[in-house]
């Protein structure tokens, strides 16, 4: 989770002027984010529960190092009374979906958490979504995509 410090950065950062929409997940932290960064900029603050991150079913709650215990397993396979991997990024897909009509030409930002990053990263990315679940996650200030529907792509940012 950003602190109120590093969320305030980022609407600073990333620029709000240029944005057409900042799109979260309806999660609580992913929400206070967006507000922080981007709710005085007029900047549309839109909440979508296709960002939520991985529904762990019985470890929701659980200490990080028990969830990440059998990341490879749960790419495909749900956690008990949840999801799988491949079921969040089938979500963040449907919203690109969404996107790619809504949204066409226009400069967005997405707030989320590091199951929507992995979902981003092998749907225009081309990664493997194992290989994500089981890296180290590498946060990063921000990730820059490009939606396009002949070389979707991703760096940086």
């Amino acid at each position: 989770m950003l602190t109120g410090t590093q969320a305030a950065e980022l609407g600073r950062w990333r620029g709000a002027e240029r944005l057409a929409a900042v799109f979260t997940s309806d999660l609580g932290r992913s929400v206070q984010t967006a507000e922080i960064a981007f709710g005085a900029s007029g900047v549309p603050i839109l909440r979508d529960p296709r960002l939520r991150e991985c529904n762990y079913g019985v470890l929701n709650g659980a200490p990080v190092s028990v969830v990440d215990r059998d990341h490879a397993e749960r790419v495909s396979v749900p956690f008990p009374e949840g999801e799988s991997y491949r079921d969040v990024a089938d979500r963040v897909a449907a919203f690109l979906a969404d996107l790619r009509i809504e949204h066409a030409g226009q400069r967005i930002l997405v707030v989320g958490h590091r199951a929507t990053r992995w979902s981003l990263d092998h749907l225009l990315a081309g990664a493997d979504l194992r290989d994500l679940v089981v890296a180290p996650f590498d946060w990063r200030p921000g990730w820059e995509y490009v939606l396009d529907d002949d070389r979707p792509s991703v760096s940086s940012g």
